[in-house]
Protein backbone atom coordinates (compact mmCIF):
# COMPACT_ATOMS: atom_id res chain seq x y z
CA UNK A 1 0.00 0.00 0.00
CA UNK A 2 0.94 3.87 -1.01
CA UNK A 3 3.78 2.38 -3.28
CA UNK A 4 1.00 2.04 -6.09
CA UNK A 5 2.69 5.31 -8.25
CA UNK A 6 6.29 3.59 -7.89
CA UNK A 7 5.51 0.57 -8.70
CA UNK A 8 3.43 1.63 -12.18
CA UNK A 9 6.32 4.23 -13.00
CA UNK A 10 8.50 1.71 -12.81
CA UNK A 11 6.88 -1.00 -14.56
CA UNK A 12 6.04 1.59 -17.78
CA UNK A 13 10.02 2.84 -17.56
CA UNK A 14 10.68 -0.99 -18.12
CA UNK A 15 8.22 -1.24 -20.96
CA UNK A 16 9.79 1.72 -22.50
CA UNK A 17 12.97 0.09 -22.61
CA UNK A 18 11.97 -3.11 -24.21
CA UNK A 19 10.58 -5.32 -21.13
CA UNK A 20 7.65 -7.13 -21.45
CA UNK A 21 6.41 -6.21 -17.88
CA UNK A 22 3.42 -7.33 -15.51
CA UNK A 23 1.74 -5.42 -12.82
CA UNK A 24 -0.06 -7.72 -10.67
CA UNK A 25 -3.05 -6.54 -8.46
CA UNK A 26 -5.58 -8.82 -6.42
CA UNK A 27 -9.11 -9.50 -7.65
CA UNK A 28 -10.12 -7.91 -11.21
CA UNK A 29 -7.21 -5.14 -11.79
CA UNK A 30 -10.00 -2.23 -13.22
CA UNK A 31 -12.07 -3.15 -10.00
CA UNK A 32 -10.28 -1.00 -7.04
CA UNK A 33 -6.67 -2.54 -8.77
CA UNK A 34 -3.77 -1.43 -10.63
CA UNK A 35 -5.90 -0.97 -14.75
CA UNK A 36 -6.65 2.69 -13.70
CA UNK A 37 -3.42 4.19 -12.57
CA UNK A 38 -1.17 2.10 -14.77
CA UNK A 39 -3.58 3.86 -17.67
CA UNK A 40 -2.94 7.37 -16.51
CA UNK A 41 0.30 7.19 -16.14
CA UNK A 42 0.80 5.78 -19.34
CA UNK A 43 1.60 8.95 -21.29
CA UNK A 44 3.74 7.28 -23.71
CA UNK A 45 1.49 5.24 -25.51
CA UNK A 46 2.83 2.05 -24.73
CA UNK A 47 0.41 -1.08 -25.73
CA UNK A 48 -1.51 -2.28 -22.09
CA UNK A 49 -3.35 -5.32 -21.84
CA UNK A 50 -6.05 -4.93 -18.85
CA UNK A 51 -6.29 -9.20 -17.94
CA UNK A 52 -9.61 -9.70 -16.15
CA UNK A 53 -9.90 -11.34 -13.48
CA UNK A 54 -12.18 -12.32 -10.46
CA UNK A 55 -13.78 -9.16 -8.71
CA UNK A 56 -14.04 -9.78 -4.93
CA UNK A 57 -17.66 -8.54 -4.79
CA UNK A 58 -18.22 -11.75 -7.39
CA UNK A 59 -16.14 -14.34 -5.56
CA UNK A 60 -18.04 -13.43 -2.33
CA UNK A 61 -22.03 -13.27 -3.68
CA UNK A 62 -21.28 -16.58 -5.11
CA UNK A 63 -19.94 -18.01 -1.77
CA UNK A 64 -23.65 -16.71 -0.34
CA UNK A 65 -26.22 -17.91 -3.05
CA UNK A 66 -26.85 -14.70 -5.54
CA UNK A 67 -26.93 -11.50 -3.83
CA UNK A 68 -26.06 -9.50 -6.66
CA UNK A 69 -28.91 -10.59 -8.86
CA UNK A 70 -30.30 -7.63 -9.29
CA UNK A 71 -28.95 -3.82 -9.46
CA UNK A 72 -25.94 -3.60 -7.32
CA UNK A 73 -23.45 -0.66 -5.79
CA UNK A 74 -20.06 -1.33 -4.88
CA UNK A 75 -18.25 1.20 -2.43
CA UNK A 76 -15.27 1.69 -1.25
CA UNK A 77 -15.07 2.64 2.70
CA UNK A 78 -11.61 3.74 2.30
CA UNK A 79 -10.69 7.38 2.06
CA UNK A 80 -7.60 7.10 1.62
CA UNK A 81 -8.51 8.52 -1.98
CA UNK A 82 -11.84 9.54 -2.04
CA UNK A 83 -13.02 12.04 0.72
CA UNK A 84 -15.35 10.82 3.38
CA UNK A 85 -18.19 13.18 2.41
CA UNK A 86 -18.90 12.14 -0.57
CA UNK A 87 -18.43 7.97 0.29
CA UNK A 88 -21.61 9.22 2.85
CA UNK A 89 -23.26 10.71 -0.64
CA UNK A 90 -22.99 7.77 -2.05
CA UNK A 91 -24.19 5.51 0.44
CA UNK A 92 -27.20 7.71 0.89
CA UNK A 93 -27.91 7.69 -2.93
CA UNK A 94 -27.42 3.56 -2.78
CA UNK A 95 -29.47 3.01 0.09
CA UNK A 96 -32.49 5.43 -0.76
CA UNK A 97 -32.38 3.78 -4.34
CA UNK A 98 -32.39 0.44 -2.62
CA UNK A 99 -29.20 -0.54 -4.45
CA UNK A 100 -27.96 -4.03 -3.09
CA UNK A 101 -24.70 -2.54 -1.75
CA UNK A 102 -21.10 -4.23 -1.47
CA UNK A 103 -18.72 -2.64 0.37
CA UNK A 104 -14.78 -2.50 -0.17
CA UNK A 105 -12.23 -1.41 1.98
CA UNK A 106 -14.52 -1.69 4.98
CA UNK A 107 -12.67 -1.36 8.27
CA UNK A 108 -8.98 -1.16 9.08
CA UNK A 109 -6.78 -1.03 12.12
CA UNK A 110 -6.76 2.80 12.12
CA UNK A 111 -10.03 3.13 10.31
CA UNK A 112 -12.69 1.72 12.55
CA UNK A 113 -15.61 4.15 12.71
CA UNK A 114 -16.61 4.74 8.88
CA UNK A 115 -18.36 1.03 9.13
CA UNK A 116 -20.73 2.25 11.98
CA UNK A 117 -21.35 5.13 9.89
CA UNK A 118 -22.27 3.39 7.11
CA UNK A 119 -24.18 1.07 8.82
CA UNK A 120 -26.46 4.38 10.47
CA UNK A 121 -26.86 5.53 6.97
CA UNK A 122 -28.24 2.28 5.51
CA UNK A 123 -30.65 1.78 8.23
CA UNK A 124 -32.43 5.21 7.27
CA UNK A 125 -33.35 3.76 4.06
CA UNK A 126 -33.25 0.22 5.07
CA UNK A 127 -35.29 -2.60 7.59
CA UNK A 128 -33.06 -3.79 10.10
CA UNK A 129 -33.28 -6.89 9.09
CA UNK A 130 -32.22 -6.96 5.62
CA UNK A 131 -29.55 -10.37 4.96
CA UNK A 132 -25.76 -9.05 5.47
CA UNK A 133 -23.00 -11.22 4.14
CA UNK A 134 -19.59 -10.67 5.42
CA UNK A 135 -16.89 -13.14 3.35
CA UNK A 136 -13.63 -12.65 4.41
CA UNK A 137 -10.62 -13.99 2.36
CA UNK A 138 -13.30 -15.18 -0.41
CA UNK A 139 -11.50 -18.55 -2.00
CA UNK A 140 -8.62 -17.88 -0.34
CA UNK A 141 -6.89 -19.67 2.94
CA UNK A 142 -8.42 -18.56 6.16
CA UNK A 143 -12.32 -17.52 4.29
CA UNK A 144 -14.78 -17.28 6.86
CA UNK A 145 -18.27 -16.62 5.83
CA UNK A 146 -21.11 -14.80 8.34
CA UNK A 147 -24.99 -14.20 7.33
CA UNK A 148 -26.18 -11.66 9.64
CA UNK A 149 -28.67 -8.59 9.35
CA UNK A 150 -28.36 -5.21 8.73
CA UNK A 151 -28.63 -4.74 12.43
CA UNK A 152 -26.20 -6.92 13.42
CA UNK A 153 -23.41 -7.07 11.00
CA UNK A 154 -21.47 -4.72 12.72
CA UNK A 155 -21.04 -6.64 15.57
CA UNK A 156 -18.72 -9.31 13.63
CA UNK A 157 -15.16 -9.27 12.99
CA UNK A 158 -14.76 -7.12 9.28
CA UNK A 159 -11.25 -6.18 8.07
CA UNK A 160 -9.83 -4.83 4.99
CA UNK A 161 -10.07 -8.43 3.53
CA UNK A 162 -13.96 -8.73 4.03
CA UNK A 163 -16.41 -7.86 1.47
CA UNK A 164 -19.72 -6.87 3.11
CA UNK A 165 -23.43 -7.44 0.82
CA UNK A 166 -26.21 -5.88 2.36
CA UNK A 167 -29.14 -6.69 0.44
CA UNK A 168 -31.97 -4.64 -0.90
CA UNK A 169 -35.54 -4.53 0.07
CA UNK A 170 -36.45 -8.03 -2.04
CA UNK A 171 -33.24 -9.56 -0.90
CA UNK A 172 -33.62 -13.07 1.57
CA UNK A 173 -32.04 -16.01 3.32
CA UNK A 174 -33.48 -19.24 1.62
CA UNK A 175 -34.61 -22.21 3.71
CA UNK A 176 -30.97 -23.81 2.36
CA UNK A 177 -29.49 -20.32 3.88
CA UNK A 178 -28.28 -18.23 1.03
CA UNK A 179 -28.73 -14.89 -0.20
CA UNK A 180 -30.90 -14.57 -3.09
CA UNK A 181 -31.58 -11.05 -4.57
CA UNK A 182 -34.82 -11.87 -6.70
CA UNK A 183 -34.84 -10.14 -9.88
CA UNK A 184 -38.27 -10.09 -11.10
CA UNK A 185 -39.03 -13.41 -12.39
CA UNK A 186 -41.49 -15.15 -10.37
CA UNK A 187 -43.43 -11.74 -10.55
CA UNK A 188 -43.17 -12.02 -14.54
CA UNK A 189 -43.78 -15.50 -15.22
CA UNK A 190 -45.95 -16.98 -12.50
CA UNK A 191 -47.07 -19.29 -14.23
CA UNK A 192 -43.44 -21.19 -14.26
CA UNK A 193 -43.43 -21.21 -10.79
Amino acid sequence: MSEEVARCKRAIELARNGEVVSIISSGDPGVYGMAGLILELNEYDIDVEVIPGISSVTAAAALVGAPLMHDFAVISLSDLMTPWELIERRLKAASEADFVIALYNPKSKKRTEHILKARDIMKSFKDKTTPVAIVTNANRDGQTIVVTTLDDFTKEDIGMLSIVIIGNSETYISDNAQIITPRGYKEKYSESF
